[in-house]
This record gives structure tokens, C-alpha cells and sequence, in this order.
């Protein structure tokens, strides 16, 4: 069997995107990871927040191995993704306003805490409302986004506004509008979607930049290990027993 010519593509476009956010986005990368660290050093909490397939990679750093043991996920129901029926309700609560403010109310969160927000168009009015609330309670406020929805399309939040519009540090995807890389002879639509490979590595750089900066200050990152790995569940538990008053996806 020959190799996949659009195999082979979809790895070239997706490096591609990753060498430019590598290159381009190194000082929001840098901004965010300092950002994390401050919050860690001054006993703040951190959340993670993304609709639909941008919540994958906001659960890409939660509860993981090798990453920090203080990321929460902040969850809005029936927006995680392809777990609620039907899956299309998911889109359309992305879009209903006043939801954002009820959930952060409910929430733990608060004034001092981070919140890294994903979104990849950031025109709906969940992100939008999200990001202007955290902002509001006093927390500081990440957007993972692509910048070129912002010229290529029109907010469906009523202040006209993107999310990139209320976050203190934007890090910039560079994934074109539609979110496909690929297209072929005899497929009608665009095809092959890079976004949550791309999304995830900002994400996971910026808390290698995080863990680089606390080590910095003499704080020892508090990094979750493999509990697939000799010393694994201990060392979680000790984390876990030292943060417990920071970590909510144990209650």
C-alpha cells in the first residue's frame, strides 16, 4: 500500500502551524507562563475553559500526567463536546447569553485566580461573556483564538466584540476560518481540521513556561506523575494533600 499523499499533507500543513505559533506567538507563550506562575506563588487557583472541540484541548491540562496538578477545568454543561444528545444543543448554548456569568457565580472562581479561555473563532457569546466576567470578579484572563476570525467574520456577542477583545494575554492560533487544511479532487467540502493539534501545544507550552518559571523562583512546580508509573500514585497523593485547597476536580 503507498503512502497517503493527503496523509503526508495534513503532517506538512499541521507542522507548518506549528512552527509559525513556535515563532510568532514565543512572547504571549512566555506572557501566559509567567502569568500561571504568579498565580501559583501568590496561592491563586487556575481554570481552563473551551466549547465544543476547544474544550479537548482545555482538557488536555487537567488531571494529567506531567502537567500541573492546580489546572481545573471550569465546565459548562452540555458544552464539553460530543457527550450530550443531541450534539448540536452543545453548539447552541455557545450562543446563549447570560449562561457565562451563571456558571463563573457558581464557580469557585475568584478574585486573584487565572482562567485560560479557548475559543477558536471567539465570536460566540459564551467565550465573549465568559472572558468579560472572570475579567470582572478579578481574575486574570488567557485567549487561545484565532485573530483571523476577527476579521473574517462578525461577533454574535451584542457588544460586536471577540474574545480576544477582553483577555488580558491573547495567544493566536493561526488556524484559517473553517478550521480545515485540506482540500481534494472530488471532496465537496474542506477536510483534515488542525485546531486541536495546534491549540493543545500553546497550551502545553505554556505550562512547560510556567513550570520553568516557578522553578526560577524556587518553587517546586506542583506536577502530577503517571499513576501507570512505579511511585506514581504516591506522589499524586502527596501533590494532591499539599494543593487539595486548590483543587476542585477531586470533589
Amino acid at each position: 500500500m503507498s503512502d497517503s499523499k493527503l496523509a503526508g499533507q495534513f503532517f506538512d500543513a499541521a507542522i507548518g502551524l506549528l512552527e509559525r505559533v513556535r515563532d510568532e506567538e514565543a512572547g504571549a507563550v512566555a506572557a501566559a507562563g509567567a502569568a500561571i506562575a504568579d498565580t501559583v506563588a501568590s496561592g491563586g487557583r487556575l481554570f481552563a475553559f473551551g466549547a465544543g472541540h476547544s474544550s479537548l484541548a482545555a482538557q488536555d491540562v487537567v488531571y494529567r500526567a506531567g502537567g500541573l496538578a492546580l489546572m481545573n477545568l471550569l465546565a459548562v454543561p452540555g458544552t464539553l463536546g460530543v457527550d450530550v444528545m443531541p450534539a448540536t444543543l452543545g453548539s447552541a448554548l455557545e450562543r446563549v447569553d447570560g449562561l457565562a456569568g451563571a456558571v463563573l457565580d457558581s464557580s469557585p472562581a475568584r478574585s486573584g485566580d487565572l482562567l485560560v479561555i479557548i475559543s477558536l473563532s471567539g465570536r460566540n457569546a459564551l467565550p465573549v461573556e465568559m472572558a468579560q466576567n472572570a475579567r470582572a470578579l478579578g481574575l486574570t484572563v488567557v485567549g487561545v483564538t484565532s485573530v483571523a476570525y476577527t476579521t473574517g467574520t462578525k461577533s454574535r456577542h451584542a457588544s460586536g466584540g471577540f474574545l480576544r477583545d477582553h483577555c488580558d494575554i491573547v495567544l493566536d492560533s493561526k488556524i484559517a476560518i473553517g478550521d480545515a487544511e485540506l482540500t481534494a479532487d472530488g471532496v465537496e467540502a474542506p477536510f483534515a481540521p488542525a485546531s486541536t493539534v495546534v491549540t493543545s501545544a500553546l497550551m502545553q507550552a505554556m505550562m512547560a513556561t510556567a513550570a520553568e518559571e516557578l522553578v526560577a523562583r524556587g518553587i517546586e512546580p506542583p506536577l502530577l506523575r503517571s499513576g501507570n508509573v512505579d511511585g506514581g500514585h504516591e506522589w499524586n497523593g502527596r501533590v494532591m494533600q499539599e494543593y487539595g485547597d486548590r483543587i476542585f476536580y477531586r470533589h
